[in-house]
């Protein structure tokens, strides 16, 4: 009997929410089969779109979600009961699954009917995407109140998945995606144990409710053998750690996302093989075949992609789940001896790993300690390293470099973009809603949120009123801040310079010279103003320039501009490097070479990089940056030999 195929996702959401909603209905109706709620970062990280945080990234990478006329909208002729919807959220989960039952009960949904998950899984924000809020305790705790909650409420829910994702495209090895994930697992399922709010004969449906969400390279074999590791091993952690009996409730589910990290700016035609050959390593093998699959569109290194984009990549999904015979054969690998010899190598590895962390204490306290993104950020160094070096061949990148002119990828609409009005418009609704609301109705649920945050009650109830009340996402979030804090994550980026590097002894003598020019030691600040969290080239970067001889400033994530001037200013700092990857470049980069400029610092060179097309990287030089960089360009060194040019030239 023919296999059911998996569900067919597109991760999408941008602009509007109604515009989101048109698309969304536009992908179901060409055969996608759940969806994927793609959030901008004011949303994720708890903050409405009016928030000076908020400015340049309203809608940018994700619909924006202030409250639950948004989500009404958002969700508007889809109905909830017969969905299944993936939300990539962490720090606000709660909250935006709260914003989700409450406009599924007004559709006349039952709780228990709602399918699909939330990611919810704080600990790879630490390390990796950056949109965590509170300190580790309470995420900790939102997250065992989303579980607990789900659990009796919604039982056909997935209250997180383990996210190992992300901790790919931070670098992490295969062994180090597998430990890493199990070990965020083990932390969370350890918390729900210990709070002693799961009945015992409760807790196997706990344990059977997690999923995960993974990422596959083009390492093709190798990730097979770490999805049929991660079946294993999550297989043997459940039964002997937890003792779960019920087979069903050990089985390792997960839906994937293929590797976005390996796109390439440079003939990004190629990308459209890369990531059909990443599919098949998370569906050939049945034992280890993804419950879910969503695909990047083969543009998205350039920016963010069109509905047709997105389009081929679904239809990628439905040629290989219809028109071959996949779906008609058990597993093709059992017995391959090759298969066995590596998937028993990469879980012997991993639970080496495993061990390691169970000494620090376990995934919070190596979060805490900076054990496990110092290992994330030494293993990207590694791997752009091997790029850099040919070792590891890219493919019209690093070889092969010749090449046509791609049609796809020229003209005006050749990505889309968001245009500037969108975030106006939607801090006008905004402030709309806010008038329009029942205020002693919004202030009785935000005290009763308030003294939730502050006992043990479980988070859930209280944040679902607050959503029927027409609170705001930046108000929920305030009143969490006020109980449990914020929190700054170890940025993984040592101060030492590595004694192993090779290859730069020309760039460190021209560090050294410049220097005595200087009359001090080059000093290069690295900024990511805004809510970008993805902070893995900004992270290469601050240790090249460290290893190549420079005194470097680097403190994290999610700064304000006016922060990164302070920083210069206290640091006297030669040249400031901007990253950022979520489209808000223009005004963020404008604000901080303003702010530069009226501190008295226009002497101070600004560059930058991230996704940014032809026509901004343009603007951006006529703000008076020195020099813009994107994917493309891979050579880090050559990128320390500008700097280090840009601050001769600029001292005179």
């Amino acid at each position: 009997m023919r296999d059911k195929p998996w569900i067919f996702r597109t991760y999408a959401g941008h602009s509007t929410a109604r515009e989101s909603n048109a698309l969304y209905r536009k992908n179901l109706a060409k055969g996608q089969t759940g969806l994927s709620v793609a959030f901008d970062l004011p949303t994720q990280t708890g903050y409405d779109s009016d928030h000076p945080l908020a400015k340049g990234e309203v809608g940018k990478v994700g619909v924006p979600i202030s409250h639950i006329g948004d989500m009404r909208a958002l969700f508007d002729a889809i109905p909830l009961a017969g969905m299944n919807t993936s939300m990539t959220i962490n720090a606000t989960a709660a909250w935006l699954l709260a914003l989700y039952i409450a406009v599924a009960e007004e559709q006349g949904a039952s709780r228990r009917d709602l399918q699909g998950t939330t990611q919810n899984d704080i600990i790879k924000e630490y390390l990796s995407r950056g949109t965590y809020v509170f300190p580790p305790g309470p995420s900790m705790r939102l997250t065992k109140d989303v579980i607990l909650f789900t659990t009796k409420e919604l039982p056909k829910w997935n209250p997180m998945n383990v996210c190992s994702y992300h901790l790919q495209e931070a670098g992490a090895t295969p062994v180090q995606e597998l430990a890493f994930a199990l070990a965020t697992a083990i932390a969370v399922l350890d918390t729900v144990q210990a709070s002693g709010e799961a009945a015992p004969e409760e807790f196997g449906e706990v344990v059977g409710r997690i999923s995960f969400f993974v990422n596959a390279g083009l390492h093709f074999i190798t990730e097979l053998c770490k999805m049929r590791a991660f079946c294993e091993l999550w297989d043997e952690i459940t039964a002997d750690r937890y003792k779960v009996t019920d087979p069903k409730q050990r089985l390792f589910r997960y839906g994937v996302q293929v590797n976005s990290l390996g796109l390439t700016e440079q003939q990004p035609e190629n990308n459209v093989y890369r990531i059909l050959i990443e599919m098949l390593a998370v569906t050939l093998s049945k034992k280890a075949r993804a419950r879910a699959v969503q695909l990047p569109a083969w543009n998205e290194a350039l920016g963010l992609p069109r509905p047709f984009d997105q389009q081929w990549s679904l239809r990628a999904q439905q040629i290989l789940a219809f028109e071959t015979d996949l779906l008609d054969y058990g597993d093709i690998f059992e017995g391959s001896t090759e298969i066995t010899h590596k998937v028993e190598e990469l879980k012997r590895e991993a639970r080496e790993e495993l061990r390691r962390i169970a000494e620090i204490g376990g995934a919070v306290k190596a979060v805490d300690t900076g054990y496990l993104k110092q290992q994330l950020v030494e293993s990207n160094t590694h791997r752009i390293e091997a790029i850099e070096r040919g070792a590891r061949q890219v493919v019209g990148v690093n070889c092969f470099p010749e090449t046509e002119s791609s049609p796809l990828a020229s003209g005006e609409e050749a990505i889309l973009t968001v245009p500037d009005h969108v975030e106006a418009e939607q801090i006008a609704r905004l402030r709309a809603w806010r008038k329009e609301r029942n205020a002693e109705a919004v202030a009785k649920a935000l005290d009763d949120l308030a003294r939730a945050a502050a006992t043990n009650r479980n988070i859930m109830p209280a944040s679902i009123d607050c959503a029927k009340a027409g609170v705001t996402t930046g108000e929920w979030g305030s009143v969490l801040r006020k109980g449990f804090g914020e929190y700054r994550a170890p940025t993984g980026v040592g101060r030492g310079m590595r004694n192993d590097s090779t290859g730069l002894d020309d760039l460190r003598s021209d560090v050294d010279r410049v220097s005595r020019k200087l009359g001090r030691r080059m000093t290069f600040l690295v900024g990511k103003p805004g809510l970008d969290g993805h902070s893995n080239g900004a992270e290469q970067i601050a240790v090249r320039a460290r290893d190549v001889g420079m005194n470097v400033v680097y403190d994290g994530i999610r700064l304000t501009p006016a922060e990164i001037v302070d920083a210069a200013r206290a640091g006297k700092v030669h040249v400031v490097g901007l990253s950022i990857l979520s489209g808000s470049h223009l005004p963020l980069v404008k604000d901080v070479v303003a702010g530069l400029r009226e501190a008295g610092l226009d002497d101070v060179p600004v560059v930058v990089g991230g996704i940014i097309p032809p026509e901004d990287a343009q603007a951006l030089k006529q703000f008076g940056v020195a020099a813009v960089y994107t994917p493309k360009d891979y050579e880090i060194n050559r990128i320390m030999a500008d700097v280090v040019r840009i601050v001769e030239s600029s001292a005179g």
